[in-house]
Parts: structure tokens; C-alpha cells; sequence
């Protein structure tokens, strides 16, 4: 993707106000000649970096959001307060229904660890309060970007482009080692697929794969190469990285000979001929 285009995404993200998944929607009507998967990667990352640029501002104040919410129901307002709290607030709803939900847990006599409030922030039925139940309900099943939801939906995506990449692999005939297979063997950190036998990509030496179920941006391209691929190379030497949802083209350095980006399984592949090994 072309960085003009990618930051008119951002700033058609950011100038939005209202919850994520209306968000998702505006973007698909207004950029359709962008994948929809590749659109939604984005507004996940940017509702990631909007949350971590905001987080003190929102949550590491001594406000009450408890009493605001108790306020707005008390004159009668609809459901949905805690929502409409996070639209104004510009967070998630789910991340401020938590926050609700310690302050009112604090007022109790009996205080609850952060499991007990993970737990329930799964399952509301747990909260002693129906009323409040009811809204933090609505807030995780409205929110696709933080909770329980997000994080489903992002470990289903995840493990469906793992399956797919090995899939490719095994229809070419391309033996590998898979990461539950690497970890038996004691490596910490492993790419998706170790190939047995390297493969060559535009003539590129290919090693091990690893696969993005999201969208390249330079912030998130960089931390991968931190945090994963600079210890794959170590140990495997150089590999391949596929985002199946696209990157911005600047992440691409002509002088990178660690591993290459691209956005789908290679077709171009070279295989080694065992016959030439004398």
C-alpha cells in the first residue's frame, strides 16, 4: 500500500466518532478497492495506538466513571450509558466497562483480585449488580477491538493463516517443521513453519515462514523484527514473512537480506535438486 493512502485511512479512522465496528463499516464503503481484512487491520492497530496514547488520560485520573454512570441512570437515560461514556471518552467500551466495574467492585467490602474482575468481565452474570451486569454486557458484546471478543477474533484469524500456510506447503510438496513442533524440541522462539529443505523465492534463500494475519505497518513491522524475526534469522538464517493483509511499501529496505515481505504464498519458488549435492 502506497503511504498516501495509508494515511488518509489513519485520518478517515481518527476523525470518526463513534464505536469501531461502525468505524469498520464507513471504511469499506468509502476505500472498496481495499480489502476489507486489510482496512480492518489498520483500524485495529490505530484503536491499539489511540489506547495506549490515552490510557493515563482516561484511566489514571481519580474520576468516578462509577457515579457518572450512576448519574446517567438515575435520570432515566436508555441503555447503553457506559457505551455512550466511551464514544465521548474516545476508548473502548469494553476497557471503560472494566474500569466501572473496579471502581464499583472497590466500594464493596469484600475487595476483588484482577482475575475475579477478568472473570467477570467473561461472564456478567457474576456481577452482584444486574443493572451494571447488563451494561458491561453490552459494552464487551459491542466491542470488537478489546475483550473477549477481540481476542477471539484475533486468535480465530491467527490460526486460520497458520492452517492456510501449511496447506500451501503441504499441497507443493514442501516438508516443514510447524512451531508446536520446535517448541518440543526447546526453542522459545520459533517462526510458524522451519522448512526442512530451504526453497528459494526470486532468488532469495528461504529457511522459515512466518505468518501475519494483519496488516505491515512500519510501527508494527519493526517490533516483529525486535521481538521475532531478528532471532529466527539467528538460529534458522534467513526466511520469508508473509502479511497476508498487506504493508505499507516503506517497510521494504532494498539492503535487507534477513528476510523478505510479501502479502501471499510465493509462486515463484525454486526447489533444491538434491542430485546437485555431490
Amino acid at each position: 500500500m502506497k503511504l498516501e493512502e495509508y494515511k488518509q485511512i489513519q485520518k478517515t479512522i481518527n476523525e470518526f466518532q463513534g464505536l469501531s465496528k461502525d468505524c469498520s463499516k464507513m471504511l469499506i464503503t468509502k476505500y472498496n478497492s481495499v480489502h476489507p481484512n486489510t482496512l480492518y487491520s489498520i483500524l485495529s492497530q490505530e484503536i491499539q495506538f489511540r489506547t495506549q496514547r490515552t490510557h493515563h488520560k482516561v484511566f489514571e485520573t481519580e474520576k468516578d466513571y462509577y457515579e457518572e454512570y450512576l448519574d446517567a441512570a438515575k435520570k432515566g437515560e436508555p441503555l447503553g450509558i457506559i457505551i455512550r461514556m466511551a464514544v465521548e471518552l474516545n476508548t473502548c467500551p469494553a476497557l471503560l466497562a472494566r474500569k466501572v466495574l473496579e471502581i464499583f467492585l472497590d466500594k464493596m467490602p469484600n475487595k476483588c483480585d484482577k482475575l475475579s474482575i477478568s472473570k467477570m468481565m467473561k461472564d456478567t452474570t457474576l456481577i452482584s449488580n444486574k443493572d451494571l451486569a447488563y451494561e458491561i454486557y453490552l459494552c464487551v458484546l459491542y466491542d470488537d477491538q478489546y475483550g473477549a471478543i477481540s481476542n477471539a477474533i484475533s486468535s480465530s484469524v491467527g490460526e486460520e493463516y497458520e492452517f492456510k500456510l501449511e496447506r500451501l506447503l503441504n499441497e507443493r510438496n514442501i516438508p516443514y517443521y510447524n512451531e508446536d513442533y520446535l517448541r518440543t524440541k526447546g526453542y522459545d522462539k520459533t517462526p510458524d513453519c522451519k522448512l526442512e529443505i530451504p526453497i528459494a523465492v526470486n532468488g532469495f534463500v528461504i529457511n522459515w515462514i512466518e505468518s501475519k494475519a494483519r496488516f505491515g505497518s512500519p510501527i508494527i513491522h519493526k517490533k516483529y523484527i525486535k521481538e521475532q524475526f531478528l532471532s529466527y534469522w539467528n538460529r534458522f538464517g534467513p526466511g520469508l514473512v508473509i502479511y497476508w493483509f498487506g504493508f505499507l511499501d516503506n517497510i521494504i529496505q532494498t539492503s535487507e537480506n534477513r528476510f523478505i515481505v510479501m502479502d501471499h504464498f510465493p509462486t515463484n519458488i525454486i526447489y533444491m535438486d538434491p542430485n546437485s549435492i555431490k
